[in-house]
């Protein structure tokens, strides 16, 4: 017979004992919904954090003064260990430098486009009338607000003379705006603000008011909402009392530039030319690209582990297919002695029932992807992510349904092929 036949044949089938059919193909169904929905939410976890995480700048380097790792002391009898890290306080000499920004830029012309700079004055209270608001004030420079790519509803946006003169200026939410303004932002530009740090006051002028978008893993209230409050960095560092440097900062590479290599060569090239004689700090780069990836591995090493336990459920369904095979050959005994004795040989008794395992897998399989999808797509919103759908994990359900009709249908395929067509004949 040919093989549209026995698919066709294997189709009758399945209608003519649809519960049995269901029943058989459960195992298969469960296994395929739970692999493909497993692998499918892994995936939309990935992709939306991977899409956050790039586009806080990818591209860019991080670099900071962090405290050596360890020392290595030796005893009075000439033994040598090592000690965990020492917490000193830092010193001027230990801070980034202008200088080495300058050295840096001009040395790396070619891979870095700007340093986004920036300073933190602390969390306040910004307070207008009877009402307030919380918020995180941070001066930046030039570059740092570009990088930070705001989208300016009302007013400007911090200039080159606000930075040099040190103005007391700054931008705010639309957020803010509407706890202490009512929400109207034009009205705000020019307003000053009253805000209190460490039960001090100080007040700024707004000039801008940039639209707040929520962070993919912020979980607080709008009323508990802090938002960020941009002032020129000038400004930070004179109220901070600043005058040693920078502890962290960002480097904004050129296109082309592959972060992760960047930054061992900044992270060497500054310890053996800034840090090389200094006993208690080193500089430590670090890339949002080496970060992206290595989440994006875990995440995927993760959803195909728990995706394996999963599939474990496709070998009991494979046992079912196999025992209802079984069972099957033996109903239909008479109708195999008959086929041999008109002539059909063991190949196509064998092809058959091999076709009819993997046509109940296969139904079984389409089944479980439409049910794992439906989870899958469920299960994502309600978490807050896009549905991206496991293309790998599709294709590889498909194809281990159609492997397990095989396996599984084999044995039963060669048994009937095997029966002598005088006992079947006589077989009741």
């Amino acid at each position: 017979m040919l093989i549209g036949e026995n698919i066709l044949l294997a189709l009758n089938g399945l209608r003519a004992n649809k519960m049995r059919s269901l029943l058989t193909m459960l195992g298969i169904i469960i296994g395929i919904a739970s692999v493909i929905a497993i692998m499918t939410l892994g995936d939309s976890i990935s992709s939306s954090v991977t899409e956050s995480m790039s586009s806080m700048g990818a591209n860019n380097v991080t670099i900071g003064v962090s405290q050596k790792s360890s020392t290595e002391e030796t005893t009075a009898s000439g033994m040598t260990f090592s000690m965990g890290p020492r917490f000193t306080q830092m010193s001027e000499d230990d801070y980034i430098s202008e200088e080495m920004l300058d050295d840096l830029q001009e040395r790396y012309a070619d891979s870095i486009q700007g340093f986004s700079l920036e300073e933190s004055v602390g969390n306040g209270t910004a307070q207008s009338g009877s009402s307030t608001a919380n918020i995180s004030a941070i001066g930046v420079n030039a570059d740092n607000l570009k990088n930070a790519d705001l989208t300016l509803l009302a007013g400007r946006t911090l200039t080159s003379q606000d930075q040099d003169e040190a103005k007391k200026v700054i931008l705010v939410s639309d957020l803010l705006v509407e706890k202490l303004f009512n929400g109207d932002n034009l009205s705000a530009v020019g307003q000053k603000l009253d805000v209190l740090f460490n039960n001090r006051y100080y007040s700024y002028t707004i000039v801008g008011v940039y639209e707040y978008e929520e962070s993919t893993f912020s979980s607080s209230s709008s009323e508990d909402t802090v938002t960020t409050m941009y002032l020129p960095l000038q400004t930070a560092l004179d109220q901070t009392h600043n005058r040693n440097g920078y502890s962290q900062l960002t480097i904004l590479t050129k296109a082309g530039v592959s972060a992760t290599d960047f930054c061992t060569t900044i992270e060497t090239y500054m310890n053996n030319r800034y840090y090389k004689d200094n006993d208690s700090f080193e500089i430590s780069a670090m890339s949002m690209e080496s970060i992206v990836e290595s989440m994006t591995s875990m995440l995927s090493t993760v959803s195909l582990a728990i995706a394996a336990i999963a599939g474990i459920s496709l070998l009991v369904g494979g046992i079912g297919v196999m025992n209802i095979m079984l069972v099957s050959i033996t109903e239909r005994t008479r109708e195999i002695g008959t086929r041999k004795a008109l002539g059909a040989t063991n190949g196509s008794i064998r092809l058959q029932f091999i076709m009819e395992a993997i046509v109940l897998c296969i139904v079984g399989g389409i089944i479980g992807i439409i049910l794992g999808m439906a989870i899958a797509t469920v299960a994502t919103n309600m978490m807050g992510y896009a549905v991206s759908p496991s293309v790998t994990g599709i294709v590889l359900s498909v194809s281990f349904s159609i492997f397990i009709g095989v396996f599984f249908g084999y044995y039963p395929a060669n048994k009937a092929a095997k029966l002598n067509p005088i006992e079947a004949l006589r077989y009741e």
